[in-house]
């Protein structure tokens, strides 16, 4: 008879199978690998060079780049955690893989997670990519006395992002409509919610839906945490508490999706 643990240890290997698997398809895919993981990269390097010299006067003078470099890195969380993992699982769905996958040994749970750890290792890989270039290439950097803000932000937006990505599957009618609803979903939140501006300017009503909103607490927890101007450990507590929420509404819709046949709409 197998122990619990043995059940345990084999669930988990698989998992990490499973996570190796994922991480080979990932980079095979050109395409979802560049949209994913080097967009950001190139939004980084095109607009803190064309906009570095520039400061913010709404924030005391900001430097331009140290608040774009956080908030490029929040649009590269969501590409590799939302996007990626939406889309991959549209695709798997409408070619079968999912419900064919139910007839084999591999548990759901070991095949989620291998998933999971597949975008964070993509995700930590990008997030680490984006501090080198900032600090070597426009002298952009986190301080220490801000770290536990900014690894706060990280870890909550990942997990918020990676478990909306798979729960919105369910609203996705098919995977060739996936781009289009999930840059629909995003997209303008970027513009409205500092990620690429300061929207100090804005109207306050448009600040205000941006702010209900977790692309706009994980832009601006991440900013908070970069700003020189922060004292403290650089902990937003209202972000925090956007993004808690979030995560819950992710893990709901995950948790449905996943008690549903997969493989179906």
């Amino acid at each position: 008879m197998t122990t619990a643990p043995a059940t345990l240890r084999r669930d988990l290997g698989l998992a990490s199978w499973q996570a190796l698997y994922e991480q080979r398809a990932f980079w095979r895919n050109r395409a979802r690998a560049f949209f994913a993981f080097l967009m950001p990269i190139m939004f980084l390097v095109i607009f803190a060079s064309i906009f570095g010299k520039q400061t913010i006067a709404t924030r005391h003078g900001l430097p331009y780049n140290d608040f774009f470099v956080p908030g490029i890195l929040a649009y590269g969380i969501i590409a590799t955690t939302f996007f990626n993992i939406a889309v991959s699982t549209a695709i798997l769905r409408d070619q079968g893989v999912l419900k064919r996958m139910q007839g084999t040994p591999l548990p759901r749970w070991s095949y989620v997670a291998g998933r999971i750890a597949s975008s964070a290792i993509t995700t930590l890989m990008m997030t680490a990519l984006v501090l080198v270039i900032a600090r070597l290439g426009y002298g952009v950097h986190v301080r220490g006395a801000t770290l536990a803000g900014f690894i706060v932000a990280l870890v909550l937006g990942s997990a918020c992002f990676t478990t909306l990505g798979i729960g919105i599957v369910r609203f996705i009618d098919n995977a060739d409509a996936a781009p289009a609803v999930l840059n629909v979903a995003i997209l303008p939140l970027t513009f409205i919610s500092g990620v690429w501006f300061s929207t100090d300017n804005q109207p306050a009503w448009l600040r205000h839906v941006a702010e209900v909103f977790p692309v706009h607490a994980l832009a601006d927890g991440l900013q908070y945490a970069f700003n020189p101007h922060t004292t403290g450990a650089g902990i937003n507590g209202g972000d925090v508490l956007t993004l808690a929420i979030w995560l819950f509404v992710g893990v709901v819709l995950m948790i449905r999706f996943l008690r549903q046949p997969l493989g179906e709409r």
